[in-house]
């Protein structure tokens, strides 16, 4: 399997930042394009997801984790499909390592007590967090039953179907579903 440089931007389309995540080595059979090929590339992305502002500085070893949890989180999410157990240990290294510290302070101006999160920008594990913690939630939902993989013939995008009527089929009507509904066509005036 070759990977190459996408060309266009990273997709967003699986309604959940878990599956977008994952998505982001995306295409059909051989052709596969990741959209990390390097820390920065990373931080791009999260910057797309809103994880992070512009101007972040991506720690050394970014782009080594972020690919070690888009490997594991597909894994997982693979085997909760199937009902059945997965590796956890590079996710729930991030979810330790990498979670925000949560303070209760007292606010000066207001006169109120609020709450300060401050993660840990200057780890990977701490840009990361949102994303494994997102996972957490999706696998643990009781809507997980709507992940699906997308159907197109070799594509391996995933997306959560919510839907009304839960019977999405394709991660984008636009690329997948055209191309599978052209391909029928022609099946169809070939008989």
């Amino acid at each position: 399997m070759e990977i190459k440089n996408p060309s266009s931007p990273p997709l967003f389309l699986a309604d959940n930042l878990a599956l977008d995540f994952i998505n982001s080595e995306y295409g059909t059979g051989d052709d596969r394009h990741d959209c990390f090929d390097d820390d920065r590339s990373v931080i791009d992305w999260l910057q797309t997801a809103g994880l992070v502002p512009k101007g972040t500085v991506a720690p050394p070893e970014l782009l080594g984790e972020a690919r070690q949890l888009r490997d594991a989180a597909r894994a997982v999410v693979h085997a909760a499909m199937k009902s059945s157990e997965a590796d956890l240990t590079v996710i729930n290294r991030m979810l330790e390592t990498g979670r925000p510290e949560t303070r209760l302070e007292w606010d000066q101006d207001t006169q109120r007590y609020r709450v300060d999160v401050r993660s840990v920008a200057d780890s990977p594990a701490g840009l990361l967090w949102p994303v494994a913690n997102a996972l957490v939630k999706l696998l643990t939902d009781d809507k997980f039953e709507y992940v699906r993989q997308c159907e197109a013939h070799n594509c391996i995008l995933l997306f959560h179907d919510l839907s009304k009527s839960h019977r999405r089929r394709w991660c984008s009507m636009a690329t997948c579903g055209n191309r599978m509904k052209v391909a029928a066509f022609r099946n169809r005036k070939s008989s």
